[in-house]
């Protein structure tokens, strides 16, 4: 539910692992096969000769180093820039408003004024906004009422661009996963009756060492 880059990601661990599984694989057939280590042993003096007369190319008259390690160390810092920066687009996704006027944030609703609703003639309109620690503590208060669960959590985040519900439960040993789905959607649909908004929601049901996802996108 949350916006970190999955196929960017994936690409980046793809490449890393290509990259990680070909220089093991030449590391073995160097060790495993004779062929190998001959190869290597012939082409090792030419690939420092090559290396060397790089090295005295690119080093500027007196000078002792060769200006290639600057580029280097430029490639470095910004190999670490790029980093900070993929680091910073994970998780990203929470959100502190639940529902708007209409549901996503804006839009107005039609409520009766507390004068004229004692007469009983006409509305006031008015923008009424619910924000995500609301819905997340009327939930979780009412999950922990539950004996049959030792612990649940609720977050909010961005679905499609409207906000949505996280709810992470953990029942008790013997409780049948099935009877806590049930009982937590409920709890929901109730939710979407008091607040007249149905979001999008994700329940995650934690039994010991395995998890197990029931994801139904709602959108009005």
């Amino acid at each position: 539910m949350n916006t970190t880059p999955r196929a960017l990601n994936r690409l980046l661990l793809a490449v890393v692992g290509l990259l990680a599984l070909s220089v093991g694989a030449a590391g073995l057939a160097l060790v495993a096969l004779p062929r190998a280590a001959a190869w290597w042993a012939a082409s090792a003096p030419r690939v420092g000769e090559a290396i060397d007369d790089v090295r005295s190319g690119t080093t500027l008259e007196g000078q002792s180093d060769s200006w290639l390690w600057i580029v280097l160390a430029a490639v470095l810092l910004l190999i670490i820039v790029l980093l900070i920066l993929w680091i910073a687009t994970q998780g990203r996704g929470r959100t502190g408003l639940f529902a708007g006027a209409d549901g996503r944030g804006h839009g107005t609703f039609r409520r009766a004024a507390p004068r004229d609703a004692a007469r009983g003639d006409g509305d006031t309109a008015g923008t009424v906004t619910i924000t995500a620690a609301a819905a997340e503590q009327v939930l979780k208060a009412a999950l922990l009422e539950r004996s049959d669960l030792a612990s649940a959590s609720v977050s909010t985040w961005l679905v499609g661009g409207v906000p949505g519900l996280r709810v992470r439960v953990l029942p008790r040993k013997g409780v049948p996963p099935y009877v806590i789905a049930e009982e937590v959607s409920r709890l929901i649909e109730a939710l979407d009756l008091v607040t007249g908004y149905r979001s999008p929601v994700l329940i995650s049901i934690t039994t010991g060492a395995r998890v197990r996802f029931t994801r139904g996108e709602r959108v009005d």
